[in-house]
C-alpha cells in the first residue's frame, strides 16, 4: 500500500500560492486539496495549476459551494463547476455534494451528474450529513464512492456511532479518500490531537482509517490532513503543526497495514 498525503489550502489563504507550495513540499506532502468556488477566476486556476506543475505538487480540487437552495439552479451551478474543473489534471475530484434539504431523488441526480470519477465527502449540510442517511445512497448507487470524513457523523450523532456499525462499515467499504479530521460528540474537530484528553477520539478515528487502509494492500490511499483553522483551533495552536503531526502519526500507524 502507498499513502499519499495532501495538505488543505483551507486556512492558508493568507499565503501566496508560491509560498504555500514551498511549505507543502518542505513538510513532505504529495499534494494539495483546493476548495474552488464559482467565483474563482480562470486566471487563478491556471496560475495554481502552472505552479503545481513547476513545484511537482499534485492537486485534488474540492467542490463545496451550496449557495442555492433552488434545486434546478443548484444542478446548473454544479454542472458548470464540474465542466470547468475537468479540463485540469488532478488526482481525483472531491465533492461536498447536494444539500440535506434536497430529497433522495434530487441528491441522487447530483451524484449521477458527477459520475464515477468524483468522490463525495461525508459532510454536515450535504446529502451525506449522517451515517444513517448516507447508507441508503450507498445501497442504491453501486458506483458511489466517498471521501470518508467521519468527524461530521460523530458530531451529528453526538456519539462514536457504536449503534450504527453496519452503516459505518458500508461507508468504509466504499471509501476512496480520507479526511483525517478528528471529531467528537459535541463538535466536528477536537482542539488538539496531541493532548492526552483527546486520545479516545483520536484512537476511534485511527481505528476507522485503519480498516480503510486494510483494503489498499496493493493500491494507493489518499489522505488529506484536514484540521481547520480558527474557530476549530484556538489561536494558540498552529494549524500547520497539527496537520503535519497527523500526517506523521498516520505514516506510523498505517504504513504496512495489510489487506485482510
Amino acid at each position: 500500500m502507498e499513502l499519499k498525503f495532501f495538505c488543505p489550502r483551507w486556512g492558508s489563504e493568507q499565503l501566496s500560492w508560491e509560498d504555500f507550495m514551498i511549505q507543502v513540499k518542505d513538510a513532505g506532502y504529495y499534494g494539495i486539496e483546493y476548495a474552488i468556488t464559482a467565483d474563482t477566476s480562470d486566471a487563478t486556476l491556471d496560475e495554481v495549476w502552472n505552479l503545481a506543475e513547476r513545484h511537482r505538487v499534485a492537486l485534488i480540487p474540492q467542490h463545496f459551494d451550496t449557495s442555492s437552495a433552488d434545486f434546478n439552479e443548484h444542478v446548473d451551478l454544479y454542472g458548470k463547476w464540474l465542466d470547468r474543473i475537468r479540463v485540469y489534471p488532478r488526482v481525483k475530484i472531491n465533492s461536498q455534494t447536494g444539500r440535506d434539504i434536497f430529497s433522495f431523488e434530487q441528491n441522487s441526480a447530483l451524484i449521477r451528474l458527477a459520475g464515477p470519477e468524483v468522490v463525495h465527502e461525508t459532510h454536515r449540510g450535504k446529502f451525506s450529513y449522517a451515517a444513517h442517511v448516507t447508507r441508503p445512497y450507498l445501497e442504491a448507487i453501486e458506483d458511489l464512492r466517498i471521501t470518508f470524513d467521519i468527524s461530521h457523523w460523530v458530531n451529528v450523532a453526538e456519539s462514536y456511532l457504536d449503534d450504527q456499525a453496519e452503516a459505518v462499515e458500508l461507508a468504509i467499504s466504499r471509501a476512496s479518500h480520507i479526511h483525517s479530521r478528528v471529531g467528537f460528540p459535541e463538535g466536528p474537530q477536537i482542539p488538539d490531537p496531541r493532548l492526552p484528553e483527546w486520545q479516545e477520539a483520536v484512537e476511534r478515528h485511527v481505528g476507522w482509517w485503519t480498516r480503510i487502509a486494510e483494503r489498499y494492500q496493493e493500491g494507493t490511499l489518499t489522505i488529506t490532513t484536514e484540521f481547520g483553522p480558527f474557530p476549530y483551533l484556538t489561536h494558540q495552536v498552529s494549524q500547520r503543526d497539527i496537520n503535519v503531526f497527523m500526517m506523521r502519526l498516520l505514516k506510523q500507524r498505517l504504513v504496512g497495514v495489510a489487506a485482510l
